[in-house]
This record gives C-alpha cells, sequence and structure tokens, in this order.
C-alpha cells in the first residue's frame, strides 16, 4: 500500500471517531437531562378520565373497575370516571370551563401551576347521543380553528352501547288507557293529561285523581329535551322537526297541556326513573323515558308497588348511541389518549358487552344479542312488553343547537315557575 493509500485510510479513521464521539456524547446528554425537550419521560401511572353520561355511568363504573384491577396493555393505566348529564358536559364544554388552551399556547409554555391545573382536564367523553359531540365540536372548532373531537379515524366517537326512550307505564294505568284510545302514543297521552274529569272520565278509579305524566327535567337531564323532541315529531308526522316548528303557537299549546300535567319539575332530579320506582304514582302514571332507565327500575317499582311497568315502543324513535369520544388537543398526552382507546376497547369486549344487558343496556357489538347473558334485563323483563328488536323505521333526527335553546327557552318560560 502506497503512502497516499495510507493518508487516505488515516483521514477516513479520524472522522469515523469523530462522528462515534459525536454520537456518544449526544446520548450521554440525553440521559443526564442536559437536553430536556429531547427526552420523553414514562410516568408511572396514567389517569384517564372520562366524563360519563348517568343512564352508562353504572356499567362504565363497574367496567373500570374490572379494568383498573387488570394489568391494561399501558402499564400503570387507572380509569377514572365522572358522572355528568350529556347536556350539562356540553354546557361545560362551551364554557370552556375545563380550560382548553387557546390556539396559540402549548403545554410546555405553561406555568408548573398551569400545568397542574390541566391534570384534571377530561381524556374522553361518553355523552348520550353524538349530536352532543357534534355541538360541542362546533363550538371548539370556531374557537380554535381545529377538530377536538374526530368523526373517523381511530380516536372518531364510537357507540358502545345503545339505548331509545320508549313508554313505561303502570299496568294498572296502562290497562284503561288502552281500552279507551287502543294505542299509546303522545296523542294518547296529551288526551288523558287534558281529560277534565281525570281518570274516572278515562275508565279509571276515581281515586287516581288526574293523569299524572312523567318526563325529565331537562334542565337535569337531556331526556327531558328528547321526550319534547319526541312529541314534536308525533304531533307534525316527521323525524325532522325545526325550530318554526317548535315555535309554532298551536304546537306550543299543545306541548304545554302536556307538560301541565307533570307534578313537579323544580323538585325532579336527574334520575327521574328512579324517582318512579321510589315514590311511585306520587311521582307519575307513566311517561316516555329511556329504556334502560325503565329497565333497572323494574324491579324496584314491583317491589314497591306491586303493580309493574309495561313497556309500548313509540313510532318516533329516539335513540341514544353513548359514542366514547376521545379528546385529541393538547391538552392530554399521547399516553392518555391511546389509554383512552385501550378502555373503549375494553368496553366494546365481548365480556362487557354482556355486563351490560345487565343494565338494560343493548349491545354495540353486533356479535352480541340482547339475550347472551342469563343477567338481562331484555330476558326478565319480556313480559313485560320488552321487544328485542324493535319494528321502528321512524327515528328521530338530531337536533341543532337553535332547536335545543328554543326548547329550554320555552320550557323556562312556559314551564318551571
Amino acid at each position: 500500500m502506497n503512502r497516499t493509500r495510507w493518508i487516505f485510510v488515516a483521514i477516513l479513521l479520524v472522522a469515523l471517531l469523530i462522528v462515534g464521539a459525536s454520537l456518544t456524547w449526544r446520548a450521554l446528554s440525553d440521559r443526564s437531562g442536559t437536553d430536556d425537550g429531547l427526552t420523553v419521560e414514562r410516568p408511572d401511572t396514567v389517569t384517564v378520565r372520562v366524563l360519563t353520561a348517568l343512564p352508562v355511568e353504572p356499567w362504565v363504573r363497574s367496567a373500570a373497575e374490572a379494568f383498573n384491577a387488570t394489568d391494561p396493555v399501558v402499564d400503570g393505566v387507572q380509569v377514572e370516571i365522572v358522572a355528568m348529564d350529556g347536556l350539562t358536559a356540553l354546557g361545560r364544554w362551551d364554557r370552556n370551563d375545563f380550560g382548553a388552551l387557546p390556539a396559540d399556547v402549548r403545554p410546555e409554555d405553561l406555568s408548573e401551576a398551569e400545568q397542574a391545573a390541566l391534570r384534571d382536564f377530561p381524556t374522553a367523553w361518553i355523552p348520550d347521543s353524538r349530536y352532543l359531540v357534534e355541538l360541542a365540536n362546533a363550538s371548539y372548532k370556531e374557537r380554535l380553528g381545529r377538530d377536538v373531537f374526530l368523526t373517523d379515524g381511530e380516536y372518531r366517537a364510537h357507540p358502545i352501547a345503545i339505548s331509545l326512550f320508549t313508554w313505561g307505564i303502570y299496568e294498572s294505568r296502562a290497562e284503561v288507557l288502552e281500552d279507551r284510545f287502543d294505542t299509546i302514543t303522545w296523542s294518547t297521552i296529551h288526551d288523558a293529561a287534558v281529560a277534565g274529569g281525570g281518570w274516572p272520565e278515562l275508565g279509571g278509579d276515581p281515586g287516581w285523581g288526574y293523569f299524572k305524566l312523567v318526563v325529565p327535567n331537562p334542565r337535569k337531564n337531556v331526556g327531558g329535551l328528547a321526550a319534547m323532541i319526541a312529541a314534536g315529531g308525533e304531533y307534525y308526522g316527521r323525524t325532522d322537526v325545526g325550530v318554526e316548528d317548535f315555535t309554532n303557537p298551536e304546537f306550543q299549546a299543545w306541548l304545554g297541556e302536556l307538560m301541565g300535567s307533570v307534578t313537579d319539575f323544580s323538585s325532579a332530579s336527574a334520575y327521574t326513573a328512579e324517582d318512579f320506582a321510589l315514590f311511585g304514582y306520587s311521582v307519575g302514571d307513566g311517561g316516555q323515558l329511556l329504556e334502560s332507565d325503565l329497565l333497572q327500575n323494574m324491579q324496584g317499582i314491583l317491589t314497591r308497588w306491586e303493580d309493574p311497568l309495561m313497556l309500548y315502543y313509540p313510532r318516533y324513535v329516539t335513540w341514544f348511541d353513548f359514542p366514547f369520544t376521545v379528546w385529541i388537543g393538547p391538552e392530554t398526552s399521547a399516553l392518555e389518549k391511546n389509554a383512552a382507546l385501550g378502555f373503549q376497547r375494553f368496553l366494546l369486549s365481548e365480556s362487557q358487552q354482556e355486563a351490560a344487558l345487565a343494565y338494560g343496556l343493548r349491545p354495540a357489538n353486533p356479535n352480541v344479542a340482547v339475550d347472551a347473558s342469563p343477567d338481562s334485563l331484555f330476558v326478565k323483563w319480556q313480559d313485560r312488553g320488552v321487544e328485542p328488536i324493535v319494528p321502528r323505521a321512524d327515528a328521530m333526527r338530531s337536533p341543532n343547537r337553535d332547536v335545543l335553546l328554543t326548547l329550554l327557552r320555552w320550557f323556562d318560560l312556559n314551564v318551571v315557575e
């Protein structure tokens, strides 16, 4: 080998030594923490906070306890459930009560105190219905210029259970109404509500007094709005009802007569079906409530009042799909988001979907039937009118924000004293 080649090899070796030394120094610097911007430390625990609608909260909380007791995909994950009515949660999102950051602020730019405040930010939200997610996202998109809840991709809103609004009426009262009107509809209930002679005029026991409707307070339970929207659908004979329909004086007079038969909205809690079971006829004779809530309280009603409920499915059906929705903003970490997806998959597993049947919830997993579990309330109460497959195609369209605000304003002005 001549001198020129030796010089070339020497230069190459020196260059390799310099590169190797540089890479070693950078690696040691990263480990020593001299460049925190390149260091991602894995926390010992990851907390997933899930805002959860009231109808599915008992099941989701039980599932969270089971999930926390297992060895999840992401080690150290703990799921925390926060019960909150969907309409209440929507209001808090709209007001930004949870503290989402402005569009030009990054979490790493915050002070330690400000970063600590983000630790309670919700990782995911399970509202009653998908339209609530769409309304919340529209509000943030206008404020931040980007989506915070997605409609596609792995982080998209995904239903975890299904329920619908149906009539639940004490059997003794239901028999009288069917004898008089043949079918149970909003028109039937309206005519019963305005009967000047009360139950005797309808063919019932004079001791029952006047017909009393059970409807959730729309300021405490999104089901109250759902009931009024369903009533509007039947009144107009269509599934899409808008602001102009709800501001129609004739409809408002008709709806006012219906709502006037509710015993006391001011003292009603967010758990209307539970109140129905606890306080019986003093709360009402029947009403349109969420199927899962009715099924969960069927035993309590039978035990306390010895007068079981009968279920009747309306033509115009209001569905709740309880979508599991992951917040995709920078307020929560990638670890938290992915841990939330892990819990979502757990909820959709066949074992947890079967467990949901014991809470009167219809499975979102198509592999699980409503009679898949011996604890299924659909099996237990099938002689009370429960229909495993609802033979109705008239699903009410989701309301927009203007419709919700119109109904709430009408309720405040005309019903609540």
